[in-house]
């Protein structure tokens, strides 16, 4: 065992450790019947001791077409997507974070929002989606603009958890929305990234937000064929702070769990005061 092991396994026997989980999904066009395998996977994590729960992008809605998450939106606070995640996360007892097509300001589109449920069942936090996926390759195009209205805010969180940042997917290609988040712990990222982006460029992302924030990353995807005839990458993980795969499911439904550790993530930023050595702001 290397050093930085002993390191983390002496600091979580001493403190208040707790186990976050990220549910992975290959959701199809009937909304029930992804709310039936949430419903599921989410009960799952819980009974594995998980006290905040991811789930991917869009987990409720993966439609034949680009128009059906617009056919399915529903209005801030109402709809059976909304209200599965408030009574799932009372259930439980645990923060539900996921992402659902909201409404948007014209009726031809939706805000992609990453929604945070607490205990109680109460919505906390909202984050619209910023950045949307473009893509021509070959047979792939993907243009989200085209049914998404982006979001212009940058959203954290205060949990029992720590702070906790929001950001979905294409997101993670640019890090100056993680280096606006101020001094997150966690930073949690529902995702449906295509196979084929996938492949060469989830990990590596994925780890080097944890790294250059030195925060945790649950990143939760779609993983998988989908009835569209659409491939997701899947890899659903939990990363720590110093790069680390902590657990990951390559394919198909189930949840990674994993455990954070508060005093771990503080020993490793006194080590490596990184995030204090900046000497250029966001905006220059």
């Amino acid at each position: 065992m290397s050093s930085l092991d002993n390191t983390q396994s002496r600091i979580a026997a001493q403190l208040n450790a707790f186990k976050v989980a990220a549910i992975q999904m290959a959701s199809g066009p009937n909304v029930e019947g992804n709310l039936s395998e949430a419903r599921r996977l989410v009960a799952k994590a819980a009974e594995q001791g998980a006290r905040l729960v991811v789930l991917p992008e869009f987990f409720a809605i993966m439609g034949m077409n680009e128009q059906d998450k617009v056919k399915v939106c529903e209005q801030p606070g109402q709809g059976p997507i909304q209200q599965f995640m408030s009574e799932t996360a009372r259930r439980h007892k645990i923060w539900l974070i996921g992402s659902l097509p909201l409404a948007a300001s014209t009726p031809d589109k939706v805000r992609n929002s990453c929604l945070v449920f607490d205990e109680t069942g109460a919505q906390v936090a909202r984050y619209d989606k910023v950045h949307l996926f473009n893509l021509t390759l070959g047979n792939e195009h993907y243009n989200e603009a085209s049914t998404i209205e982006a979001g212009d805010k940058v959203v954290v969180v205060d949990s029992p958890f720590g702070r906790i940042g929001l950001a979905v997917c294409y997101d993670l290609r640019f890090p100056e929305i993680f280096r606006a988040m101020k001094d997150v712990n966690i930073i949690v990222l529902p995702s449906a990234f295509t196979a084929t982006t996938g492949k060469v460029h989830w990990e590596p992302l994925v780890r080097a937000r944890a790294i250059e924030n030195l925060s945790y990353v649950i990143a939760a995807a779609q993983g998988g064929y989908h009835v569209s005839g659409r491939e997701t990458h899947g890899h659903t993980m939990v990363v720590d702070p110093w790069g680390r795969i902590v657990d990951e499911l390559p394919r198909g439904s189930g949840v990674v769990i994993a455990e954070v550790n508060p005093g771990y993530q503080a020993s490793l930023r006194n080590s490596l005061p990184a995030l204090s050595h900046r000497t250029l702001s966001c905006s220059a």
